[in-house]
């Protein structure tokens, strides 16, 4: 019987041997929780496993996001960032229609897209959406280069939809802030009516928007870098005073997006994956 017994057992490491012996233990799989657990089987205890600390995970964690980074990353794409990326063709193609079609039809345009007092007054949302499809400056300019690297990696952040909204609420919020002041003082008598009509449009004031809600996602040494290093450039552009109204609106605008980083933050964490916090770039 005994003997019938010993021979039914299978060798240690073969390859019918469920489990591999090291000197003579069983070894197990480690619990499921990660946790410390020491189990007396007929040869002996099995080997203790560490538990895994939360810096070590973390550290994973970040390193796996950091691998993932690329620099084709850095531009938009239809999948990883669709409204920036739409939007851009969208810059582009009115880019090249203000270089190459006839400049009375361009300046027909611009007039009827532009964000002037008279043309708030009578078709606000519409002006305010035709403003945006055009680039002051042409597209070599540093808020078209801008538009593409900040509303990019805000998007990938944070989703397609909020950073539209980002977007436009600087684009909308400083264009009235800078365009209202324009009319009550021309009523008042301290401008002339030329300036109900003067041509107002572009997109700097929803990238200036959107550069202060990146900064609030950024790690600290980096997010005080962006903020200093642009609000630097505005105040300068400020002091120059070639055109101090919309000089004021990108440093509101800049302000506005400062003042979405509990809402984008909170936003954040929900498309973070469960169990690992968001990584900061």
């Amino acid at each position: 019987m005994n003997q019938s017994v010993k021979s039914a057992e299978v060798a240690p490491g073969s390859q019918e041997d469920p489990a591999p012996h090291l000197n003579g233990i069983p070894a197990q799989p480690p619990p499921a929780d990660g946790r410390v657990r020491e189990r007396v089987y007929r040869d002996g205890p099995a080997l203790a496993q560490p538990e895994p600390s939360a810096h070590s995970a973390d550290t994973r964690g970040r390193t796996v996001t950091a691998a993932k980074l690329r620099p084709r990353h850095l531009l938009p794409t239809p999948k990883g960032t669709p409204f920036t990326f739409v939007y851009a063709l969208v810059l582009v193609a009115t880019s090249l229609l203000t270089e190459y079609a006839d400049p009375d039809l361009v300046y027909s345009l611009l007039q009827g897209s532009s964000t002037d007092v008279t043309n708030l007054a009578h078709a606000p949302a519409l002006v305010l959406v035709a403003s945006a499809l055009w680039i002051a400056g042409g597209i070599t300019s540093p808020y078209a280069i801008g538009f593409l690297l900040v509303l990019t990696a805000l998007e990938r952040r944070i989703g397609a939809w909020r950073t539209a909204g980002v977007f436009l609420l600087g684009h909308g919020v400083a264009t009235l802030a800078t365009e209202i002041p324009v009319g009550l003082s021309v009523l008042a008598g301290h401008l002339p009516d030329s300036s109900l009509h003067r041509l107002d449009y572009g997109i700097s004031f929803g990238v200036a928007a959107s550069v202060g809600a990146l900064a609030g996602l950024l790690a600290p040494w980096l997010r005080w870098i962006v903020l200093a290093g642009f609000g630097l450039m505005l105040i300068d552009d400020l002091v120059a005073f070639a055109d101090p109204m919309t000089n004021w609106g990108h440093l509101l605008a800049l302000l506005i997006g400062v003042a979405t980083w509990p809402l984008l933050r909170r936003a954040r964490q929900s498309r973070a994956p469960s169990g690992r916090a968001p990584h900061e770039a």
